[in-house]
Order: C-alpha cells, then structure tokens, then sequence
C-alpha cells in the first residue's frame, strides 16, 4: 500500500488548489460563495436549509454565509408571498457575473495541473479517482 505517498500527493495537490482558489476569486468570492452560486444557477431559487447537502456545514454557517452574499450583492434573498415563512434565494446580476469569474478561475487552474499530463491519462485519473471516491467505507 502506498498509502503514506497518496497523503502527501493528495495534501499538496489540496492545499495549491485552496490557495489557488482563494487567491483567485479574492476579493469578491469564497469558493463556498462559488458553490452556492454555480448551486443557484442550476436551480434557479432554493430555501437557505437547500444548501446545506452541497456545503457540508451547518444551517448557522449557511446563514451566515448568505448574509454576507446578500450584502456583497451576489443573491436576492425574498419571502414568499403566500407564506412568509420561507424565504427564497436567486442569483443577482452580479451574482452571475462572479459566478462565471469563478468557474473561469478553476478551469484555468485545472487545465494547467491537468495539462501536464495526456489526455488519456486525464481520462485515467479520473475514471481512478470515481472508483477511489465511490468505494463504500469499510466498517472500521
């Protein structure tokens, strides 16, 4: 098992994607701001407690996080007008605008890392990495 070189691989190549990413969509976007957002494009409007399987976080965190997009002017937060209990999000303009900013800055950074290897073994990687990811735990 190679279990220790995959740790330190798959640490650096985490690690140089957060700073790359971070870097990149500064000042304007998080890349949680860029989920929610690519989440919105697809989806057209959700409830806040919608975004919490594609976060990994808590429904304070969540809300936190779209007081500050709403702030920022990337999402349109409203209450439904026939119960006023739900609030429901879109994407703004602006929100649009970041939102292809950010994908733009990914792609440019994956296709740099990716590209320094062959097409058909981007296609390996992959395919390896769906079958390492898809792998149902074992009972500890």
């Amino acid at each position: 098992m190679h279990t220790n070189e995959f740790a330190k691989v798959w640490s650096k190549l985490a690690k140089d994607y957060k700073l790359h990413m971070e870097n990149g969509l500064a000042p304007a976007l998080t890349e949680a701001q860029l989920t929610v957002l690519e989440v919105l494009e697809e989806q057209k409007r959700m409830k806040p407690s919608d975004f919490i399987p594609y976060l990994a976080t808590s429904p304070a965190a969540v809300t936190m996080l779209l007081d500050r997009m709403e702030k920022n002017g990337l999402i349109i937060r409203e209450r439904d007008e026939k119960d006023r209990r739900i609030v429901w999000v879109t994407i703004s303009d602006r929100g649009r605008q970041e939102v292809l900013r950010g994908i733009q800055v990914r792609e440019d950074y994956l296709s740099h890392v990716l590209n320094r290897i062959s097409s058909h073994n981007q296609q390996l990687l992959v395919y390896l990495l769906g079958k390492v990811s898809a792998a149902p735990q074992e009972a500890g």
